[in-house]
């Protein structure tokens, strides 16, 4: 007894055991906000629901009709392809804007840009989704002045309550996050790297293609999954501005929920998403490492 006292003094004035002590506040925060939450998703997507009363028998009836019904492989499938879009869109807007801060700004201006590039960010989200639905309203600022230039003879009725609609205000909100991580990605790269390899007469253009864009590549797929990933689940913005054919599987999940009194239907079509969204993300990683092995 007195040994295993004294092993036990012994580990608790080891470093594992002060590291231990450091992270359980953050490990019992994960496991109790993030852990336990999925884990009653899970168990939920397992059960039935008449009304208000739970039957907690085990089923996969609920996994049949989301995997089967033609509406719900609808809506996974145009949110699959908004957040592609969306993500897309997003990262190559954002890339010259990282890649003018990191290599055409002063050093002591950089601070500045990045600082107004977080501006949208003091503003609440849905006031920025509805100055989108003025911009691109039937009679918005966008219309009027096309109209008052004299490009087009009557308004665009395809820029919104749609998909091109849900993509553009998405596309605008996550714009910094994508911005970020490539700028950090772009300021590690060795400024001495493209020197020589404009000494060894490589173009500008092969500079970029051969020695900027693979070096920074960490920073683009941050990107891509800090964009693809959320937006998936995004139901605010398809409400607000992308109408019946901008609907996305976060607005299914809403209505399971909330109005049709389902919670283990929408708690499968949540894991669902999840589980696709993770396989795509996976997949992302592995193509892009095989991606930087062939540049190597």
């Amino acid at each position: 007894m007195a040994t295993l006292a004294a092993r036990l003094r012994r580990w608790r004035r080891s470093e594992g055991a002060q590291g231990l002590l450091l992270v359980s506040p953050t490990l019992l925060y994960a496991l109790l906000l993030l852990a336990a939450p999925l884990a009653t998703i899970v168990a939920f997507s397992f059960w039935s629901q008449d009304y208000l009363t739970i039957d907690r028998s085990f089923t996969l009836e609920n996994y049949r009709e989301a995997w089967t019904e033609p509406l719900f492989r609808e809506l996974m499938l145009r949110s699959l392809a908004i957040s592609g879009a969306v993500t897309m869109v997003t990262v190559i807007l954002a890339f010259p804007i990282a890649y003018f801060v990191s290599f055409h700004v002063a050093p002591e201006r950089k601070a500045l840009w990045i600082f107004l590039i977080t501006i949208p960010f003091w503003t609440s989200y849905l006031i920025r989704v509805f100055l989108w639905k003025v911009i691109l309203g039937y009679n918005g600022v966008l219309n009027s002045g096309l109209l008052g230039l004299g490009i087009i003879d009557e308004p665009l009725t395809f820029i919104l309550y749609n998909a091109n609609a849900v993509v553009i205000t998405l596309a605008h909100a996550w714009a910094p996050f994508a911005i970020l991580p490539i700028f950090v990605a772009l300021e590690k790269i060795d400024r001495s790297l493209l020197e020589a390899s404009r000494d060894l007469g490589e173009t500008t253009v092969t500079t970029f293609l051969r020695v900027t864009l693979p070096l920074a590549m960490p920073g683009v797929v941050a990107a891509v999954l800090i964009v693809f990933i959320p937006t998936i689940g995004d139901y605010v913005t398809p409400r607000l501005v992308g109408g019946p054919n901008g609907l996305m599987i976060a607005n299914m999940i809403q209505v399971q929920f909330m109005k049709l009194n389902n919670a283990p239907l929408g708690a499968t079509l949540a894991l669902s998403a999840m589980l696709i969204v993770g396989a795509i993300s996976i997949l992302f990683l592995w193509l892009n490492r095989r991606f930087l092995k062939v540049r190597q």
